[in-house]
């Protein structure tokens, strides 16, 4: 070892970092109370905890504390008493205020003067203090190797876990207070707010049909019915807010009671068999209007299941949201957005045009699990983002991608085995990018197993149908994924899919109609022209399936059949041979 400066030293400790849950976020909505709660937590340490359990605190973080132990044993001992004192503080305070810790530990090697330590093991330990969740301790194995299972803490392995800027994975365990229970059982940590929450409004009416009085509640009964096949948005019953129609003070009422983010509301006219709505979109938070329409119709088709008024009116409000909080998503810093805004903005960047913008989706999917490492959600998001990178041609290292994507999934189904999203993404990422369908065909259907309208299960299992030519099974499954999501703001990309299971069943032409409906919507997503081609050829037209493969090497200059080979599950196929001909013929590079 190098000789230090006399005025320094070495020094092996047990090192815990201790920081508030999303407290920029929490500042900003109550910042004198923030400020109050964090310097009792504070207090209780230096008066109580801490000489109690024989540490010290190294260094003030802002919202979060370093301290220093001489065992690993007094150090767990002093975080659960810190994590039981936070507990009780949040007695009494609305959830969205409540303070939550989350601590790491690690037995560190450092250096000290008399300003501050310093080292790798230093700043990995704050690395390992975003693997925990609210309320929970995370520590290395070279801390956990100092405690006694059961007698100590209750210890639970988390695996290899991969911290940003750490080479190489860490093996983590999140501890609790010995006894029974589990320590944390799946769902037991803080919920994310991953949906914003839309509140309906019954119609007001404003006319003197006689026997339309009703008119506008079961106007806005068939609006929240519509909206509650939506996944991105929670809906509140009609029975809830039926109490705050005509009330001025609604929205005001109506944060503090029922927690809604968005407030639908309109009034109701109608002459004879004709309807008249106009409606309104309220963002609660700012009191705006974020949209507002009027809307014609018959009576008597509004409970039809396909009603034109009803689809578009619904499908505005979804395309309005997620456009709100993409905007929001990609002006505001990213502590201080909700877990709604995180999640639908990189839902909405997944599918962007630029490499920039797919860029910031996995950023802000990356901040989103560092908020709650137990939420299987994001984790998922993050291996579609993955897999989406490999299909848009933009990987320099696919091998190194699917790891990464695998180790997503892994770890969405090490906090929920049942999670059917989580499921369905590991059915994609064996599919595409480990070219190993049958498992993909087994985790599809675990997926629908668990939940039989999770729609995105039904569509890539259809896919996975087409890459084997079994071409009718493939539209029967893509069919039922629109079905279930005939909404989706992301459309364009069901369109795509069910447009590969077409051309896989010989259906060519309406393979080219669905790619044209998804292209006019994403003009981006290169795998949509590959069909467009293909099926040119297959219907003889040679000369517009190579126009066609201009526009997609103008997106994908890299394109050739070689690659579309190399990265397609259905390579081994005969289809897969079959469509790679089709490409040469419409002018791909081989």
């Amino acid at each position: 070892m190098t000789e230090l400066p006399a005025a320094m030293q070495r020094s092996t400790k047990v090192l815990l970092v201790m920081d508030v849950v999303e407290s920029v976020r929490i500042m900003e909505q109550d910042q004198d109370g923030f400020v109050r709660r964090w310097q009792q937590l504070v207090e209780e340490a230096e008066q109580n905890v801490l000489p109690r359990h024989g540490g010290r605190i190294v260094k003030s973080l802002g919202d979060g504390l370093m301290l220093e132990f001489s065992s690993a044993q007094s150090c767990v001992k002093a975080a659960f008493d810190l994590h039981q004192f936070a507990r009780q503080a949040n007695a009494g305070v609305p959830p969205d205020h409540q303070m939550h810790l989350r601590m790491g530990g690690h037995l560190a090697s450092f250096v000290t003067d008399q300003h501050d330590i310093y080292g790798t093991d230093v700043n990995l330990t704050s690395r390992v203090s975003t693997l925990a969740g609210p309320g929970e301790t995370v520590v290395t194995a070279d801390m956990r190797d100092q405690l006694a299972p059961l007698l100590d803490a209750d210890v639970e392995d988390l695996g290899e876990c991969h911290l940003k800027h750490v080479k190489e994975p860490v093996r983590a365990y999140r501890v609790g207070p010995p006894g029974d229970a589990p320590i944390v059982p799946p769902g037991n940590a803080v919920e994310l707010n991953l949906r914003p929450t839309i509140a309906v409004i019954p119609f007001a009416m404003r006319s003197n049909e006689p026997g339309h009085e009703l008119l506008g509640e079961a106007l806005a009964d068939e609006v929240i019915a519509a909206l509650s096949r939506t996944s991105e948005l929670h809906v509140i019953s009609r029975l809830s807010t039926t109490v705050f129609r005509d009330r001025r003070e609604a929205i005001e009422d109506i944060k503090t009671h029922l927690g809604a983010t968005y407030i639908l509301s309109g009034t109701c006219r109608s002459a004879g068999t004709r309807l008249a709505l106009f409606v309104e979109l309220i963002e609660v938070k700012t009191g705006h209007i974020v949209w507002a329409d009027n809307l014609k119709g018959q009576i008597h088709d509004l409970f039809a299941t396909d009603d034109e008024l009803i689809t578009t009116l619904v499908s505005a409000i979804s395309s309005c949201v997620m456009s709100r909080e993409l905007q929001r998503a990609c002006s505001q810093a990213l502590p201080t957005l909700e877990g709604y805004s995180l999640l639908l903005g990189a839902v909405g960047l997944m599918h962007r045009t630029s490499i920039s913008e797919f860029d910031k989706a996995r950023k802000l999917l990356e901040h989103l699990i560092d908020r709650s490492q137990r939420h299987p959600l994001p984790r998922a998001y993050l291996a579609q983002w993955w897999v989406l990178r490999a299909s848009q041609g933009w990987s320099t290292d696919q091998r190194a991608d699917s790891r990464a994507a695998l180790d997503c999934t892994r770890r969405a189904l090490d906090c929920d085995p049942n999670h059917s999203l989580a499921l369905t993404v590991d059915g994609l990422v064996h599919t595409n990018l480990l070219q190993d369908p049958d498992t993909g065909y087994l985790r599809y259907e675990a997926a629908i197993a668990s939940n039989p309208n999770e729609s995105l299960a039904w569509l890539f299992k259809g896919i996975l149908h087409a890459f084997k030519g079994e071409g009718e099974q493939a539209v029967n499954d893509t069919q039922r994924a629109l079905s279930l999501s005939p909404l989706d703001p992301l459309k364009y990309y069901y369109d795509s899919l069910a447009a590969s299971a077409a051309l896989s069943a010989g259906h060519y032409q309406r393979a080219i109609d669905l790619s044209r409906r998804s292209v006019r919507a994403n003009r981006a997503h290169t795998s949509t022209y590959r069909v467009i081609a293909i099926s040119e050829v297959m219907l003889g037209n040679p000369e517009a399936a190579r126009q066609t493969m201009k526009e997609l090497l103008t997106l994908e200059p890299d394109f050739s059949v070689s690659r579309f080979l190399a990265r397609s599950p259905g390579k081994n196929f005969a289809i897969g041979k079959k469509f790679a001909q089709a490409l040469e013929q419409a002018g791909a590079p081989k």
